[in-house]
Order: C-alpha cells, then sequence, then structure tokens
C-alpha cells in the first residue's frame, strides 16, 4: 500500500513523520530516500516528537553515522549512510541488531545492500521552494501512514 501526502514547510513535513510516530512499534524499520536537502532529517525531526523525543535533540548523523534518542516512547535510532561507500562498512554498524530494540530511521536507504522486507520506505521528493511531495509505501504503510 502507498501514500502521497505533500507538504508546504518543514514543519508539514515534521508533522508527517509525528503521524507516522505515533503508529510505529519496536523493531520497526524507516527507510528514507531524497535528494541532498529533501527533508529527510526534518521528516526525522518529527519522527523523535511523535515518540515523544524533543525535536531539538535531533540532528544529523553525518559525521557520528548513528544517533540515538532515548527519552520517549520507544528509543529512536538515526542513520546517515550519506558518507558510507564501501557496503562492507555498514555490516560494522550492527543495524540488525539495534533494529529490536527500537524505531530505526535510516537516511540514504539506497546505499543499503539489502533491508527488511517489512521495512516502511519513505520517499521525499524536492518541488519548488519548501513544497515536498512524500511517499509511505510498504506492506505495513496502509495501517502506518
Amino acid at each position: 500500500m502507498t501514500s502521497t501526502i505533500t507538504t508546504h514547510s518543514e514543519s508539514e513535513t515534521a508533522a508527517t513523520g509525528r503521524r507516522l510516530a505515533a503508529t510505529l512499534d519496536a523493531g520497526d524499520v524507516v527507510l528514507l530516500y531524497g535528494d541532498l536537502g529533501a527533508g529527510k532529517t526534518a521528516f526525522v525531526k518529527g519522527l523523535a516528537e511523535g515518540l515523544g523525543v524533543a525535536r531539538e535533540e535531533v540532528s544529523s548523523p553525518t559525521f557520528t553515522l548513528v544517533q540515538e534518542y532515548r527519552g520517549g516512547r520507544l528509543t529512536l535510532f538515526h542513520v546517515d549512510l550519506y558518507r558510507l561507500d564501501d557496503p562492507r562498512e555498514l555490516d560494522d554498524l550492527g543495524l540488525d541488531e539495534i533494529a529490536d530494540e527500537g524505531v530505526l530511521a535510516i537516511e540514504w536507504a539506497e546505499k543499503l545492500l539489502r533491508h527488511d522486507a517489512h521495512a516502511i520506505r519513505v520517499q521525499i521528493e524536492h518541488g519548488d521552494g519548501d513544497l515536498r511531495t512524500i511517499t509511505v509505501s510498504g506492506e505495513r504503510a496502509a495501517a502506518k501512514g
């Protein structure tokens, strides 16, 4: 199942993430796709807020690769694969293990060689100005979107 939402601001993009977060359970994986500046981190800030984590705590984990946000309903693991070029580096991150402990949100998911078939896919396309088209899809997207 697939749903598509158009947002007109960063706060609307975050609100879409908040709505999705309300439906997530431990072990859920959210794969984020989109060009640089598309709004992936804004969406994750909304996910965090929806899980009960202050959105100000969320930053792009480009240099640390994995950020962990605790204190909400579920722990949010925020991964950014932008700087990884060697697929073997992904294995070293241990994403399979941490996914079970909370919600795993992965930016630049196209760099994954394999992913959970039940993962929720979020494609964010950048339009004019702050316009974004967000497509949420996957087996569980109907229940999540």
